[in-house]
């Protein structure tokens, strides 16, 4: 039989949660064969999908459609500039769809053909949050009574609560908050929950970049008597140095990558094993294929993958998480962000959450189908981001 040809390609976009994820869908010339990929750029989708039905479609039709490799480079290299996260998002699309499809093919899962299990489930983590201590923790018993061990906890979101009297005259619009009373509430939340719940639960935090270097290194000093699971995201990508410092000064597990598009972020902080975890989000560094390099090349030192799990990654880019999950042996921790009924009827097929564990479906490729019919009845809008839109005291722009 000959191979499948590539016929169409185009992105589509719903928001059956409220948050706008994307999908990429490949035809061939089998008239029943095509493959589905993340391609989520939630805040600039209008451009990835220019991206996709403008330049990949008119790249790709006519092309074999197993030649998953070579599509990739040549994806990565037509534009000439490179490993940005709109162009790797829409890259991400085709390259799950194409994975996708060849497992229809062998009529196998996804985790089949990246090696097979080396384990049934991916172990998950969920989020706590609340305004103050106390509330953190009835959340965290929440989850524990679902028989979930490992909990990220957060106190007033990201960066702490929303701080407005520190502003000046005619400061800037913005959502203000305070890295120093962040620190110091965090900490005291840390002891608090410890307390109540013990060693068993694992925790983990999330520091979104909200600190300057210096502080970064004091925090993660801070927290070390806490004995977190990981902390996440201490440092922005541009401040790549500084994780020597905080490797010398202590002990708490390191996760970072969110953010990463481009792989000379995260060779160094691999290669010199400054970091204990990689969380990229898969759709931004361009898909299955780059992923499943950067997770064996993170197993030769000892670096585990806790791939990046929010609401605005697709229930494709869900599945492709726990595919690798399965089948990579450096696997450490998947984020999971929940999914209500609705984007579960759009996505039929996604994996699902039993207690502690992801599971994904038994089925060809990633097992998740699309319903384009309800998926349109979820449109994607347009409107500019707020929670980006981040200050400190003075006023002062920030990372989010």
């Amino acid at each position: 039989m000959a191979n499948p040809i590539i016929t169409d390609v185009r992105a589509i976009w719903t928001a059956p949660a409220g948050i706008g994820v994307g999908v990429v869908k490949v035809s061939t010339n089998e008239p029943e064969l095509y493959g589905l990929g993340c391609c989520t750029f939630t805040y600039r989708h209008e451009v990835v999908s220019m991206l996709v039905d403008n330049y990949l479609k008119p790249l790709l039709v006519g092309r074999d459609a197993t030649m998953i490799e070579d599509i990739w480079q040549l994806m990565h290299i037509n534009a000439y500039w490179r490993s940005g996260p709109i162009e790797n998002n829409a890259i991400s699309g085709v390259d799950m769809a194409l994975w996708d499809i060849k497992g229809k093919m062998a009529n196998m899962p996804i985790y089949q053909l990246l090696g097979g299990k080396c384990r049934e489930g991916a172990q998950v983590y969920r989020h706590a949050g609340g305004d103050s201590p106390e509330k953190v923790l009835e959340s965290v018993h929440k989850f524990m009574d679902q028989g979930i061990r490992h909990i990220r906890i957060q106190q007033g979101g990201y960066g702490g609560k929303v701080v407005d009297g520190f502003k000046p005259e005619n400061a800037q619009k913005g959502v203000y908050y305070d890295p120093d009373s962040y620190m110091r509430e965090t900490v005291t939340m840390f002891e608090y929950v410890r307390k109540h719940i013990g060693d068993d639960i694992e925790l983990l935090h999330d520091a979104h970049e909200r600190l300057h270097p210096i502080e970064a290194v004091r925090f993660a000093k801070m927290l070390e008597p806490y004995r977190l699971f990981f902390l996440e995201d201490l440092l922005s990508p541009e401040q790549g140095e500084w994780w020597r410092m905080i490797r010398q000064n202590c002990t708490t597990p390191l996760a970072q990558g969110e953010l990463f598009t481009n792989p000379r972020e995260w060779y160094d902080l691999i290669k010199d094993r400054l970091i204990d975890f990689i969380r990229v989000h898969i759709s931004c560094i361009g898909g299955i294929t780059p992923a499943r390099k950067l997770a064996i090349y993170c197993e030769q030192f000892g670096v585990r993958t806790a791939f990046h799990g929010p609401g605005d990654v697709s229930p494709i880019g869900h599945a492709a998480n726990v595919h690798l999950d399965l089948a990579s042996h450096n696997f450490g921790i998947q984020e999971w962000c929940g999914f209500g009924d609705t984007i579960k009827e759009v996505f039929p097929g996604m994996p699902e959450l039993r207690g502690n564990y992801a599971y994904v479906s038994e089925k060809p490729g990633f097992g998740v189908d699309l319903n384009e019919e309800l998926a349109a009845k979820f449109p994607v809008t347009r409107n500019i981001t707020t929670w980006t839109q981040t200050r400190m005291p003075d006023g002062t722009i920030y990372h989010p």
